[in-house]
């Protein structure tokens, strides 16, 4: 009987968790919101509404995460932006849980359009880990409790650059990768979950970069990609050791993505890779689906870009032949999301498009946060997330539309 109850507790539990969106570009680094049915249109009269909006302190272009029953997000505040924020809301009501502040202790100086709050936080459920462009690394429990603290920027004094630092950590299995490129000092780093400690660390190229480790699984097992200027590596993530590496030059602002079959890395427009005896070969390369500053997409049978023309593009992911184009209003700097059929951008000026996809793309709803929005949007539960400089906004649907929506998507 015992074991019964035992057993019914773990299902009821598991069937009540709430959906999360633990990393940038979420849980697996795609972009994708898998089994997820969220609004559609939040304006009035649309299938969603603004559930909540919360003030946000100084500034920060950082993606919210979403850890069990928390919005995570990070900003910097200060005449110096020398004040670091780590906050949790809670998911439902928006009421802030908890808020940690840090001194910065490396470089805070950046591009006007940046933040010292760029880098996206990371979570494996149990820990948060917040990076800054000033170098600093932190981890807290999901009560709010300082685990550990390591100023990067400290160590390595001269890993910085004027624009500010902007690569986002990930989490793989204990390991946290940070990727640290400039023309100062740059490298790679797995730092222990549970310590701080460095577990390995690499020298990279002394060059301007922006993009962020990326997940790779491969036969079997969970490696790291790692983009910079002049080449593509896969390590290992626990012991750092170095499985291929492609020499191409990449992209500096969006980052690779890959699923079972290839690593699609922003090169040359949009390469795809497929590693064939521990060896890179390409499978294809198209130079029209070259994204700009967000991160390329890839679910399914499709891939999606945007250009820097704001061009929504949709390949085959098998062969790279476009499928269609669409016109959105841009630029961008966030990531896409997807969820479905329908793909979810946010403009730099803060308008929301919502993109249903099929044999053309088409734009079906639009909404202006009328605020500056770099930030990529997360979704866990049914909700959205979007994030601005001073504002934190979640998006549902309304209680009975949602439970219908979970019906019909069932």
């Amino acid at each position: 009987m015992k074991r019964c109850t035992i057993l019914l507790t773990i299902l009821v539990y598991c069937a009540s968790a709430p959906a999360e969106w633990r990393q940038f570009r979420g849980n697996e680094g795609t972009g994708e919101a898998k089994d997820e049915s969220l609004p559609v249109d939040w304006n009035e009269g649309g299938d969603g509404k603004i559930a909540w909006r919360v003030d946000l302190p100084g500034r920060g272009v950082s993606s919210p995460i979403v850890v069990g029953k928390l919005v995570i997000i990070t900003a910097s505040s200060g005449f110096r932006r020398d004040r670091l924020h780590v906050l949790a809301f809670d998911a439902a009501t928006g009421e802030l849980r908890w808020e940690r502040q840090i001194w910065a202790t490396g470089r805070t100086l950046c591009h006007p359009t940046m933040a010292v709050a760029a880098p996206t936080p990371a979570s494996d459920g149990q820990f948060v880990v917040a990076f800054f462009s000033s170098n600093d690394l932190a981890c807290f429990d999901l009560s709010g409790n300082l685990v550990w603290l390591r100023g990067l920027g400290y160590d390595y004094p001269t890993a910085a650059n004027d624009v500010g630092m902007a690569s986002s950590p990930i989490i793989i299995d204990d390991t946290v990768v940070v990727q640290v490129e400039n023309k100062g000092e740059s490298f790679a780093a797995g730092i222990d979950l549970t310590t701080g400690l460095t577990q390995w660390r690499h020298d990279r190229e002394h060059a301007m970069n922006w993009t962020s480790p990326a997940v790779y699984r491969h036969d079997g097992q969970t490696l790291v990609l790692l983009q910079s200027p002049g080449r593509l590596t896969v390590y290992e993530p626990k012991t750092g050791e170095q499985r291929w590496e492609h020499a191409v030059g990449c992209s500096i602002i969006p980052s690779a993505v890959s699923d079972s079959r290839f690593v699609y890395l922003p090169a040359a427009g949009l390469t795809a890779l497929k590693a064939a005896d521990g060896k890179p070969e390409v499978a294809w390369q198209d130079n029209k689906l070259g994204p700009a500053n967000a991160s390329p997409i890839v679910v399914g049978e499709r891939a999606y870009t945007i250009n820097s023309a704001s061009a929504l593009t949709c390949a085959d992911a098998a062969s790279g032949k476009i499928a269609w184009r669409a016109r959105l209003t841009g630029p961008f700097w966030a990531t896409p999301l997807i969820a479905g059929d329908h793909l979810y951008c946010v403009s730099d000026k803060g308008l929301a498009q919502v993109v249903e996809l099929g044999e053309s793309g088409k734009v079906v709803s639009q909404f202006d946060f009328a605020e500056a929005i770099l930030a990529s949007p997360a979704a866990a539960d049914g909700a959205l997330y979007f994030r601005s400089d001073s504002h934190l906004w979640k998006i549902s649907r309304p209680i009975a539309r949602r439970h219908r929506a979970s019906g019909e998507h069932k």
